[in-house]
C-alpha cells in the first residue's frame, strides 16, 4: 500500500512516516517547509534504511496534488499539513483558515478526483474548547476557543458532511492532546522555531543552557500541586495510532488519542529531573488567559475501535526528549 503523508517532514509527520515504512507501507511525502526541515526526511530514511518520496508543494496547489495522484498509485492518505501555533492563528487567523481549511478542501477535491478515498485526519483536542469533562470522551461538546482550534473543527465538519454525502469515503477524525517526545535514535524530533511554546521542548532547551528557566504559568490551580494537568502522549505512541488507525479505516470514525491519564506542569518537571539528572530552575509567573486546570483524554474509544493505547511511560518520554535535545542541541540546524 502506498500512503501520501501531507505534512510528513513535521514532527509527527516523520515519526509517523518512520512506523510507516517499519510496517510495510510504502510512503510519498508532501511538505512546503513551512515549519519544517527537509533534513527530517534524510533522517527518516536514515532510520528505516528506505528512500522516502519526496515532493516539495503546497497541499493548496490543486495541480502539484493532482500529479502526485498521476504519478504514484496512492492508496490512502494521512493529511497532516497544516499551521500550528495558537497565538499566531489568533494573530494572523485568514493565514490558518487558508491554509488549513483551503488545503484540505483541496486535498480531498483531488483524492475524490481520482477515487482515492480512504483518509486520515491530524485533528486536536483544541476542538473541545473549555470542557468541563475529566476526562474529554469524543461526545464531549465541541467549542474551540481561537482560530487554530476552529480551523481544524471547520475541516472535521467538512469530512463529516463528506462521509455523510458518500458512503464509499472512510475517514479518522484523530482528536489527540500533548504530544511529547522523540524517536529513541535521537535522530528526529520537535524543532520549534525560535522560544518554544509548548512544554516539554521548552524543559529540555533549559536543561541544555539554551534558555535560562522555565516559566510555569500559574500555582493556583485546583489540582495536586497548583499548576496545570495536561494529558501527555508520545509521538511514537502517536504515530502507531495514526496506523492503527489506516488499518480500521471503515466508514466515519472520529477518536481521541492520548494517554488517558493527566499529569501536573511540576510532574513533568520532577521526571524530566529525575530521569536526565539535570535539575530545571523555574519561576511561577501568572496563568495565561485561557488556561485551564485538568485537561485530559477519554482514550477508552480508540482502545476499543482501533485495539490502540499509549506504551511509553512519562519517563520514557523524558528520555527520549533529552536524548533529542543533546543530540541536537539546534535542533536540525546542528
Amino acid at each position: 500500500m502506498i500512503v501520501l503523508v501531507t505534512g510528513g517532514a513535521g514532527y509527527i509527520g516523520s515519526h509517523t512516516c518512520v512506523e510507516l515504512i517499519n510496517a510495510g507501507y510504502e510512503v510519498v511525502v508532501l511538505d512546503s517547509f513551512i515549519n519544517s526541515k527537509e533534513e527530517s526526511i534524510k533522517r527518516i530514511e536514515n532510520i528505516t534504511g528506505k528512500t522516502v518520496v519526496l515532493v516539495k508543494g503546497d497541499v493548496r496547489d490543486k495541480d502539484c496534488l493532482r500529479s502526485i495522484f498521476k504519478n504514484y498509485s496512492i492508496n490512502a492518505v494521512i493529511h497532516f499539513s497544516g499551521l500550528k501555533a495558537v497565538g499566531e492563528s489568533v494573530a494572523n487567523p485568514l493565514k490558518y483558515y487558508d491554509y488549513n481549511v483551503m488545503g484540505s478542501l483541496a486535498l480531498t477535491e483531488i483524492m475524490a478526483e481520482f477515487n482515492v478515498k480512504n483518509l486520515v485526519f491530524s485533528s486536536s483536542a483544541t476542538v473541545y474548547g473549555f470542557s468541563d469533562n475529566k476526562p474529554i470522551p469524543e461526545t464531549s461538546q465541541l467549542s474551540p476557543f481561537n482560530p487554530y482550534g476552529q480551523s481544524k473543527r471547520m475541516v472535521e465538519q467538512i469530512l463529516e458532511d463528506l462521509s455523510k454525502s458518500d458512503a464509499s469515503w472512510n475517514i479518522a477524525l484523530l482528536r489527540y492532546f500533548n504530544p511529547v517526545g522523540a524517536h529513541k535514535s535521537g535522530m528526529i524530533g520537535e524543532d520549534p522555531n525560535g522560544i518554544p511554546n509548548n512544554l516539554m521542548p521548552f524543559v529540555s532547551q533549559v536543561a541544555a543552557g539554551k534558555l535560562k528557566e522555565l516559566s510555569i504559568f500559574g500555582n493556583d490551580y485546583p489540582t495536586k500541586d497548583g499548576t496545570g494537568v495536561r494529558d501527555y502522549i508520545h509521538v511514537v505512541d502517536l504515530a502507531l495510532g495514526h496506523i492503527a488507525a489506516l488499518k480500521k479505516l471503515n466508514g466515519l470514525m472520529i477518536i481521541n488519542l492520548g494517554a488517558g491519564a493527566g499529569y501536573s506542569v511540576l510532574d513533568l518537571v520532577h521526571t524530566f529531573e529525575k530521569t536526565t539528572g539535570i535539575k530545571i530552575p523555574f519561576k511561577i509567573v501568572n496563568r495565561r488567559p485561557g488556561d485551564i486546570a485538568i485537561y485530559f483524554a477519554d482514550a477508552t474509544m480508540a482502545k476499543e475501535k482501533l485495539g490502540w493505547q499509549t506504551k511509553y511511560s512519562l519517563e520514557d518520554i523524558c528520555r527520549d526528549s533529552w536524548h533529542w535535545q543533546s543530540k541536537n542541541p539546534n535542533g536540525y540546524n546542528t
